[in-house]
């Protein structure tokens, strides 16, 4: 019985010295539930990819990484980006940002701007590192990056296959030339003005592609929702049929196409984007400029090594033998 109580009384007092402990000196019971011990874990939620600025010949991609944090403090986090173009697999941009330390159980959005060429496409890799360890990684391709525009978003409007985007009238026909009046339209599908663009009118003649005329028709500032109609008059030769190219560029880069045909020979008609004949086109008559050539005169070429009309070498053969023959007679007559 006093051995029981004496254990009894032990561990009462190693319960109170603990106690005691545990109030006067602190920390020496640690608190496990409390965050800013417990190691930080962060990973990449989600990529956003954006286009946030074009100048002549560059897109600024603005690429965001949301990143997942839970635990306690988490620092050196690094967030890589870099451009991959998808047909050369080189990497053409590469850009880094240094996280700052991220607390607690919350979701921190990380944006990273990489600048690249107006050019194809590109597969952008987002890689998260954490204490110089690689996390994560994610991949994202981007096509079509040559028709990023800054401003307002103009393009040729599509009305349907009843009505080309490129249209034209007859204005005037003269002998062997006639003045076509061509027109386009353009709309502003953006929510900002769309700056200054161009359209470049190039007429081709349809069993050739030969370029009969071309013209560049300036465009001011299009108002978000707009549709504007720029038009010019061309020259070209008659009785042919030709494709009307419109090209739309802004700050010297190609953003849309169209075409539509003009049909202006009796015999034949074409239709955009059908097979090309070849019915004896005469080249010259879309030349810019040509030398004319005096014609010559039946039977009068006077070209080297031509021949000399009614003498052949046949014929010389038989003077010279008939001169020889004449000669051995004269030598035998007395």
């Amino acid at each position: 019985m006093d051995r029981e109580r004496l254990l009894a009384a032990g561990i009462a007092a190693v319960v109170v010295a603990s106690a005691v402990a545990a109030v006067a000196i602190p920390g020496v019971v640690a608190d496990t539930d409390r965050d800013d011990v417990r190691p930080g874990r962060v990973d990449v939620e989600e990529v956003t990819i954006a286009a946030d600025g074009t100048s002549s010949g560059t897109v600024d991609l603005s690429v965001t990484a949301y990143l997942d944090h839970r635990g306690g403090d988490s620092e050196n986090v690094t967030v890589d980006v870099r451009a991959v173009g998808l047909e050369s697999g080189l990497v053409e941009t590469t850009r880094s940002v240094d996280v700052d330390t991220i607390s607690g159980d919350r979701e921190t959005p990380v944006s990273v701007d990489v600048p690249v060429a107006r050019d194809g496409g590109y597969r952008i890799e987002t890689v998260l590192y954490a204490d110089g360890q690689r996390v994560a990684t994610v991949a994202k391709s981007v096509r079509g990056v040559g028709s990023v525009q800054a401003g307002g978003h103009v393009t040729f409007h599509r009305f349907g296959a009843d009505l080309p985007a490129v249209q034209y009238a007859v204005a005037a026909a003269d002998g062997n030339t006639t003045t076509l009046e061509v027109s386009t339209y353009l709309t502003n599908r953006g929510a900002e003005p769309s700056g200054d663009v161009s359209v470049e009118l190039v007429v081709r003649q349809a069993e050739s592609n030969v370029v009969a005329a071309r013209t560049t028709v300036p465009v001011d500032d299009v108002a978000p929702g707009a549709t504007v109609t720029p038009r010019a008059a061309v020259d070209v030769p008659s009785e042919y049929n030709y494709y009307l190219d419109a090209i739309l560029r802004k700050d010297g880069v190609i953003v849309d196409t169209a075409r539509s045909a003009a049909n202006l020979d009796p015999q034949e008609r074409i239709e955009a984007n059908t097979t090309v004949r070849d019915t004896g086109l005469r080249v010259e008559d879309f030349e810019t400029t040509r030398d004319e050539q005096p014609e010559t005169e039946a039977g009068g070429d006077q070209s080297a090594g031509g021949s000399v009309p009614g003498f052949g070498p046949v014929a010389a053969l038989l003077a010279v033998a008939a001169a020889a023959t004449l000669a051995a007679a004269r030598r035998r007559s007395p």
